[in-house]
């Protein structure tokens, strides 16, 4: 495939005319002769004095700092005086509070330069670390190709990871292998399909679709909410009392809204993730950035979809939710997770991949922190995986959602050895929405008008409405007072008070 060159790239990517070079000039590092001759060619052949270029563009008219790699500049490597200038430029941009866009493509690390270029490496990822924890984002566009040092270091760092069609990307050069190893590395592995496959990478597009994705994480990740909590009003619901076991028959209608629905008909922006970043990726769960009218966040939602029999919730998805707890905290983006779960995978691979520890994992990580958390109850609520996504500032419900260590069927079996004692453990438990509001677990219950599966738009629409303000609420509170509320919401949960007026309006 053609290889673009890093002119041609900010060229499609960047706002016309709107590049300012940042580039310091490049003090002159040769360590011999015939290094000092292989430098002199590439700049004559590229026209640039460097393997990296690197500056401020805008981008649908949003500032960002970009690193662009130039692979006509031998083989885009890595050596002292490009990772001085990436280093240089990723401080500025912490220091000026600006977003990073990373444009990489590299053979990896400068081979005549030895050691001391292997560790420009580490000042690289030093410096990105250094930006992130400073809450600002960091994109990264992987494209063709990307091998080495350059992708185990600031390619594989991105807050959001997208990579150019048909790409090679890996750690290892597929000619080092080959000179290694006597034989051809397998094929097909080291693509950027292969990759969003296994969870590493979250989208694949052109560069010419590159700025619309730019601008639409950096609208979620870095703009202010417009309005006011105070002008903000909900509707005074109203919810029925039904059944509960009325509930667990909705909660499983095939064609009851899930996640992607809500999403679809209430979200004013969605920019789906992909995996765990770690070679994982589950169907049962949804990784995304979102705003719900003008209120930015991470969402984690249980993909009623994606879970079936076959493929039921496993601990990549839980895996993949801590990714998204992660995000949250380094972009300070509210955090809503959606449940929707007939209950993880019980098996030998769920046990064998560390099931319980990543549910008691994803309860610590939810507890701790900083940001705003709204959980959201959409369907059914069943064992572990629902739970490692409940605790947070707001618990919202929707009318026939409900919440049980087991589904009905298996608490039936323990307590009565049979399953048709169903509907009475779903009363004797209290696992529907009105008894989790007495219990003070729900804040708010949002109604079905009789059942989400018959208006799914307009429940929907409610859905979103309740959480943009839920978000609009937390985010106007103090953080410190706002986690020690959290704490303190679930010391209290206890015995059931006796039946009441539950709180269902907004």
């Amino acid at each position: 495939m053609r290889r673009l060159s890093a002119r041609e790239v900010l060229d499609i990517v960047a706002d016309a005319d709107s590049f300012e070079c940042w580039d310091a000039p490049i003090p002159e590092y040769a360590v011999d002769a015939g290094y000092a001759e292989e430098l002199a060619a590439a700049r004559s052949r590229t026209g640039l004095d460097e393997s990296v270029t690197t500056g401020a563009v805008t981008i649908r008219g949003r500032r960002v700092v970009v690193l662009v790699s130039e692979f006509g500049f031998l083989a885009g490597s890595i050596g002292v005086a490009a990772g001085e200038r990436l280093v240089t430029a990723i401080h500025r941009a912490t220091a000026e509070g600006l977003p990073l866009l990373a444009l990489p493509t590299s053979g990896g690390t400068r081979m005549q330069e030895g050691t001391v270029a292997f560790l420009q490496m580490v000042r690289i990822t030093a410096a990105i670390t250094a930006h992130k924890a400073a809450h600002l984002p960091y994109l990264v566009y992987l494209r063709h190709p990307t091998t080495g040092g350059v992708f185990a270091s600031w390619g594989s760092l991105g807050h959001l990871t997208v990579a150019e069609p048909g790409a090679l990307v890996g750690f290892l050069g597929p000619r080092v292998y080959e000179a290694l190893y006597g034989d051809r590395f397998p094929a097909g592995v080291q693509t950027s399909e292969n990759l969003q496959a296994h969870g590493l990478i979250d989208a694949i597009r052109p560069p010419e679709q590159l700025g619309e994705i730019v601008d639409r994480a950096l609208r979620i990740m870095t703009d202010s909410p417009r309005s006011c909590p105070h002008a903000v009003d909900g509707p005074d619901w109203e919810v029925d009392d039904v059944p509960a076991w009325t509930s667990v028959l909705a909660s499983r209608r095939r064609d009851r809204p899930g996640v992607r629905e809500l999403l679809f008909h209430a979200a004013a922006d969605v920019l789906p993730l992909n995996g765990t970043g770690q070679g994982e990726a589950d169907p049962g769960l949804i990784l995304a950035l979102v705003r719900f009218g003008d209120m930015p966040c991470v969402l984690l939602g249980q993909d009623r979809s994606g879970q079936t029999p076959l493929t039921p919730l496993g601990p990549a998805a839980l895996r993949e939710a801590r990714r998204g707890m992660r995000l949250a905290n380094d972009l300070r983006l509210p955090l809503v997770t959606v449940i929707d779960t007939a209950g993880a995978a019980l098996s030998k691979d769920a046990e064998e991949g560390g099931l319980a520890g990543e549910i008691a994992r994803c309860i610590a990580d939810m507890v701790d922190l900083d940001t705003p958390t709204v959980s959201l109850l959409l369907g059914q609520g069943t064992g572990g995986g629902a739970l490692a996504l409940v605790p947070a500032d707001r618990v919202l419900s929707a009318q026939h959602a409900w919440l049980s260590p087991l589904p009905p069927e298996g608490a039936s079996a323990i307590v009565h050895r049979d399953v048709e004692h169903a509907p009475q453990m779903a009363v004797r438990q209290g696992i529907r929405s009105l008894d989790l509001c007495r219990a003070g677990i729900v804040d708010l219950i949002i109604p079905e008008l009789p059942d989400a599966a018959d208006e799914p738009r307009q429940f929907c629409e409610r859905v979103g409405a309740a959480l943009h303000r839920a978000l609009s609420e937390l985010i106007a509170q103090d953080a410190d007072m706002r986690r020690i509320a959290r704490g303190k919401r679930f010391n209290r949960v206890g015995p059931v008070p006796p039946a009441g007026a539950p709180r269902t309006g907004p």
